[in-house]
């Protein structure tokens, strides 16, 4: 029987997490953003594809008609891989229910130590919750943890392994966290620097590594998603 995340140490640097399963959880996630780009206009700023995607096929028709062949061979692969397992209720529902918790407690554990640490930010507003948002929260979810967490904490991991398996994996968490706080300074559309943001940022960023690494890659993008649509909704 298949599993989303599994005891043995991982013999590649994607974690304890089975990657194939995960990214059958993910991509119904995948496929409503790219979808909602269309309606929101909101792309993640992590996303260079779907900027790609739009301008390669140049209109909204060939956009959807793009999407729909994505979402038919990912189908065809999941059926080639024998991988329909993974959508059952009773392996689909735990690591939604988990990632659910780390979600709901998330902000709450780094305020707290950030609050003894730097002192309180004082209360934010949200955004509200609306269609917009919840583009963003999936947006979020999927292409920064496929960079930050499988792609840059992954390699990183591949790199420094003469340091060592927990060193290595101690070092990415590390790397790749401080690499997703300071990304979201950067550029055009780049919050302003504040430390308590970038303290913050680094922090979640550990967070969702670790839920990458010792979960698996599923875990970290709906914790992620939902931890935004929970930060939107009563920001």
């Amino acid at each position: 029987e298949e599993r989303v995340s599994r005891a043995p140490a991982p013999a590649w640097p994607t974690g304890h997490g089975d990657v194939g399963a995960s990214l059958v959880l993910v991509f119904p996630l995948l496929l409503a953003y790219e979808l909602g780009v269309l309606f929101s206009g909101r792309v993640n700023g992590a996303d260079l594809v779907t900027r790609a995607l739009w301008q390669a096929a140049g209109s909204r028709a060939a956009y959807l008609a793009l999407h729909a062949a994505i979402a038919l061979a990912f189908l065809w692969w999941i059926r080639r891989s024998a991988r329909w397992a993974t959508l059952r209720l009773d392996i689909a529902g735990p690591v939604i229910l988990e990632a659910a918790i780390y979600a709901l407690t998330l902000g709450a554990v780094i305020t707290a130590v950030l609050d003894r640490v730097l002192g309180p930010l004082g209360h934010q507003l949200g955004l509200g919750l609306d269609g917009a948002s919840v583009v963003g929260a999936l947006g979020a979810g999927v292409h920064e943890e496929l960079v930050f967490r499988l792609g840059l904490c992954g390699g990183l991991v591949a790199l420094a392994r003469p340091l060592g398996p927990r060193l290595a994996v101690a070092a990415a968490i590390v790397a790749s966290s401080l690499a997703f706080a300071a990304a979201h300074h950067l550029g055009a559309h780049g919050e302003a620097w504040s430390t308590h943001a970038f303290a913050f940022r680094a922090l979640a960023g550990a967070a969702f590594a670790a839920m990458f690494w010792f979960r698996s890659l599923a875990h970290a993008v709906y914790a992620h998603v939902l931890y935004d649509v929970v930060v939107a909704a009563t920001g």
